[in-house]
């Protein structure tokens, strides 16, 4: 028998992050040891009241489905800490909890996009957006940003790949590779184009010096915003992101919830809940720490002979040139992860725009970093 797979598997390719970072894995199965700067991991631990309430909400037995938006009391938490940070009034009815930030981007362009259907994205750009494009039968189109203007997404360049066909704008600030931030300038000329953003703000709250993140809910009433847990509060095995929507597509969207997804795990949730109210101490230390880590690495790859044109201004990454080492960045993450065991991401996994690049992430420790670094310098100087 001859199973066929649906023709767009074609066009999802693999998620080089967790392709290299599960080669490193089989690897310290066999006892090596491997720094692992790949894959988006920050290495502080949840805030503590998290762990708690979602143990106490486990062995209370809160384990059945919930509303599939969510816990009420979640969806206010989440309205009341976009207030907090924004000045943005968000109606809890316009939340829907997800199972990680990933869901809510499978929500929203299941919702946008029909076959054929195209969706502009701003370039280098996080790996899954476009396969999440291709997923729902449509089209990713790439606007190029760069390095020497700030990754600025130009919107007359965006204003000039509209179609008829155009149903979403994808936005990330602060960004993965780039750690860019886009200006309130820029967000409000993107939402003038008349079409919806689709903002993914999940880095938001890890920003440096004097940086400020302008949420596409200040400019728009129209946006999409995708937010969680993940990052901001340390929380990536729990799972737990959300979705804020327009009130036009709030019912489409649930039906989609219940039918996907049911809804998020309850116990999970309370951690949510615990996190936004008890989880700034958590952030501000990890904040400060990211900081003084991303100067430890930017210094440190330029001596090696990196590129770093632009200093990240959040997230917890540095994406640098590579080029002086390989132009081809799959083969060289993998051969400095056999060769030096350092875990790092290729930039082709980020769009042509990132060939020749590699993405390092700066939420290992301060000695993790410092002895990647040895260890790359141990192994580059062959590369050249």
């Amino acid at each position: 028998m001859t199973t066929h797979f649906a023709a767009r598997m074609d066009a999802i390719q693999p998620f080089l992050a967790m392709e290299v970072m599960e080669r490193a894995f089989a690897m310290e199965r066999d006892g090596a040891s491997v720094i692992h700067l790949e894959i988006g991991e920050p290495d502080f631990p949840p805030p503590p009241a998290a762990v708690a309430a979602c143990s106490r909400a486990l062995f209370a037995g809160e384990t059945r489905y919930t509303d599939s938006r969510g816990l009420v009391e979640l969806r206010e938490a989440i309205a009341a800490d976009t207030r907090r940070r924004f000045g943005v009034s968000v109606d809890p009815e316009q939340v829907i909890v997800t199972s990680g930030t990933s869901a809510a981007m499978l929500l929203v362009f299941s919702l946008l996009v029909d076959s054929g259907d195209e969706v502009i994205i701003g370039t280098p750009h996080y790996p899954c957006y476009p396969n999440f494009v291709h997923e729902v039968g449509g089209c990713p189109i790439l606007v190029r940003s760069r390095a020497e203007d700030g990754y600025r997404l130009d919107p007359d360049a965006v204003r000039a790949a509209i179609t008829p066909r155009t149903r979403a704008i994808v936005v990330s600030s602060p960004a993965n590779p780039t750690g860019a931030i886009q200006s309130a300038e820029t967000m409000r000329a993107l939402a003038d184009l008349g079409i919806p953003i689709v903002s993914d703000e999940i880095y938001d709250g890890l920003v440096y010096d004097d940086a400020h993140v302008t949420s596409a809910l200040e400019v728009t009433d129209e946006a999409f915003v995708l937010d969680g847990f993940s990052k901001r509060y340390a929380m990536t095995g729990f799972r737990l992101g959300y979705l804020i929507a327009p009130r036009s597509a709030l019912r489409p969207l649930q039906v989609l919830q219940q039918n996907l997804f049911i809804s998020a795990n309850r116990f999970v949730q309370h951690a949510g809940v615990a996190a936004l109210r008890e989880g700034a101490e958590t952030v501000a230390a990890m904040r400060e720490a990211y900081s003084r880590r991303r100067t430890l690495l930017v210094d440190g790859l330029r001596k090696l002979g990196f590129g770093v044109p632009v200093l990240p201004q959040g997230a917890f990454y540095v994406f640098a040139d590579a080029r002086a080492f390989g132009s081809d960045s799959l083969s060289l993450a993998f051969e400095l992860l056999e060769r030096a065991r350092v875990g790092t991401c290729p930039g082709i996994d980020f769009g042509a725009a990132g060939e020749g690049w590699l993405r390092f992430c700066s939420a290992a420790s301060e000695a993790s970093i410092a002895e990647a670094l040895e260890r790359l310098g141990e192994v580059l100087p062959e590369l050249r």
